[in-house]
């Protein structure tokens, strides 16, 4: 049965009738203060007369002169022979009955020229009035603006309790599957939904129910938003957005209120589709909040636990969640009933990320030699975030030099700038600290290089970008879906070579903190192996996975799930990887070949600052793997 469907055309929100209504308040007030001056001038019109001595205007007056003098009080105006106006003015203290009175002027001249008015009270009048008219006029405008200001505020109390959620999916500009490259198995999930809407009587018939909830799980970046909005524009029915964290306010009930608001919204219009994205702001596991079971996130979360499957039945409401933090969602939220289905959008694939490139400069012009499979190719592990902003920067790049295409120079340098960072070409750096810099980097280089397992060498170079002084870029020549042990400790070898080249160098009382990023990331993989992977030699296929969401509350209340002689076996495991680690690296770089592989590659950068990986392969062309660091499989 069709259903009635919201208006198409602009809505008028309540914050913008406000804001008419005090604009056209301000508005009025405004005329009436101009128009109240308006009139005072009308009234009392200005007069530019030109001042003079009193003892002037009694000789010209004996003379014949001045034709007419005008005294108001003290105030004298004197009108030329053949004027009509008077131009001048002059003062004297008791007016005309002074000069009348001292015999200053002439008989003719007082018979003639002397007049006498009364001062005009017009313009003191209008003075007055508006002396006091315009502050009770500006109080009583004040007032008025705080009353409504009032009303105002009790209607949004009144509104606290409301849904925040957006109406989308009936907007113009639609996003479609097809506009979306990449993650097709996610879209096969969401086109089932989205079928499900537009044709539900083929599915009922099979005695099919329709879903409850359909939870996006994806790293930052992977395009779960982005494929909601798909969902939207396919399905054609009513879409509520809205994100976890505008449900939670400092009171008690107040998202629960919401949420039941925001069904009831989706209800009455259905079948529709409500978006809770970040729903880890609200989902996250109930028993873990300092607050108990009056916590005001608990309390949403149980209301959308009984909003997605309670005691009503057949809503035909669909709920479409994302997160990039399943770990900690609430088991509760997680089961059938509520979300039934959970699709994965994984990092893109190869042929995946050479269609979101052309997605992306589908509306770019580019040189014809622009060859987006090859940045495919290299932009492993990249996702679909990370590519819009690469093509972005490649357009940024293209018009800073002025051109009308974008290049290949252009889409290599926006794909460093946002792997590795910008170059900081303004950053000094002395003879000696260059020198550091080339034998660390030539040391990443050389150890990667050997080492069987390593992914190989694609670009060294000692100009600082982002926040290091120089870079050594490793990239895999495909993408992998599993990393083994012998190469997990062929990245640790790697990450340890720039400290041992600057051992070799100086010495162990000459090593600085430049290895310190270095040093950090072997520990981090050193400790992944043993704690996450099973990689441990005494602890082998144990895990020993610490799984509190990272909530600080829980660190402080739950134990850890493992021992303390099992925490210094973890860290003695950890200690050994990396002491291996680095005795490799120091066997490769003190091989007699090696050595001057080493120097020769470190000359080469301080002599161009940047190699790329051909020139570094025929720098390199004879390095080997010494047999004592080499892993027997």
């Amino acid at each position: 049965m069709a259903k009635s469907m919201p208006p198409k055309g602009p809505r008028r929100s309540k914050n913008t009738g406000k804001a008419a209504n005090i604009l056209r308040l301000s508005l009025f007030w405004a005329i009436v203060i101009v128009g109240g001056l308006a009139l005072i001038a009308i009234f009392n019109p200005p007069e530019n007369l030109k001042e003079v001595p009193i003892s002037d205007v009694i000789n010209r007056a004996n003379k014949g002169e001045i034709s007419k003098i005008e005294g108001q009080g003290g105030l004298l105006k004197i009108t030329e022979k053949n004027k009509q106006k008077p131009s001048q003015k002059s003062y004297v203290q008791g007016g005309v009955t002074t000069l009348l009175r001292d015999n200053n002027l002439n008989n003719q001249a007082k018979q003639t020229i002397i007049q006498d008015k009364e001062p005009s009270q017009t313009g003191n009048t209008l003075w007055n009035l508006a002396i006091i008219l315009v502050p009770t006029l500006l109080i009583i405008g004040f007032f008025m603006f705080m009353m409504r200001s009032a009303q105002g505020q009790n209607n949004q109390a009144m509104g606290f309790g409301k849904s925040k959620a957006k109406l989308y999916g009936l907007d113009k500009e639609k996003v479609l599957f097809s506009d979306i490259a990449g993650n097709d198995s996610a879209k096969q999930d969401l086109e089932e939904v989205v079928d499900f809407l537009k044709h539900p009587k083929k599915y009922k018939e099979l005695g099919a129910k329709i879903p409850k909830g359909v939870l996006l799980v994806g790293n930052p970046g992977t395009g779960k938003t982005m494929l909601a909005r798909a969902v939207a524009g396919e399905a054609n029915v009513p879409f509520f957005s809205i994100s976890g964290s505008e449900f939670v306010e400092m009171f008690v009930g107040v998202g629960a209120s919401r949420v039941r608001d925001l069904f009831s919204k989706a209800k009455k219009n259905s079948p529709s589709i409500i978006f809770i994205d970040e729903i880890d702001a609200v989902g996250r596991k109930r028993g873990s909040g300092m607050g108990g079971g009056h916590d005001e996130r608990e309390q949403t979360l149980n209301q959308i636990l009984v909003e997605m499957d309670g005691f009503e039945t057949g809503t035909n409401v669909i709920v479409l969640a994302a997160t990039n933090r399943a770990d900690v969602l609430d088991p509760a939220l997680l089961r059938p009933g509520r979300f039934d289905r959970r699709t994965n959008i994984t990092l893109p694939e190869r042929k995946d990320r050479e269609e979101i490139l052309k997605v992306h400069f589908k509306n770019k012009p580019t040189e014809e030699d622009v060859n987006l499979d090859k940045m495919a190719a290299k932009t492993a592990g990249s996702s679909g975030a990370d590519l819009a902003n690469i093509a972005n920067e490649a357009a940024i790049i293209a018009a800073r030099r002025n051109a009308k295409k974008i290049s290949n120079a252009d889409l290599t340098e926006a794909f460093e700038k946002v792997a590795i960072g910008p170059e900081r070409k303004a950053k000094v750096m002395n003879e000696k600290e260059k020198e550091l810099t080339a034998y660390h980097e030539a040391g990443h280089a050389l150890v990667g290089h050997v080492l069987p397992d390593s992914d190989p060498v694609h670009k060294v170079t000692i100009i600082p970008r982002g926040g290091t002084g120089g870079v050594t870029w490793f990239l895999p020549p495909e993408d992998k879906s599993y990393t083994s042990v012998y190469e997990f400790k062929d990245v640790l070898a790697r990450a340890m070579g720039g400290r041992i080249a600057e051992k070799i160098l100086y010495g162990d009382d000459g090593i600085t903190t430049g290895a310190g990023s270095d040093l950090r990331k072997a520990t981090e993989i050193a400790r992944d192996m043993v704690i996450e992977q099973g990689m441990g030699k005494k602890l082998r296929d144990q895990v020993f996975h610490d799984d509190n969401g990272g909530m600080v509350f829980d660190k402080i209340t739950h134990s850890r799930p493992y021992s303390d002689a099992t925490a210094k076996a973890i860290d003695e495991e950890v200690e050994a990887l990396v002491k291996e680690a680095s005795k490799r690296a120091e066997i490769i770089l003190t091989d007699s070949k090696n050595r001057k592989s080493l120097d020769d590659l470190a000359n080469a950068l301080l002599d161009k600052e940047t190699l790329e990986e051909k020139e570094v392969n025929e720098i390199l062309k004879n390095a080997h793997l010494p047999e004592s660091a080499r892993l027997h499989k």
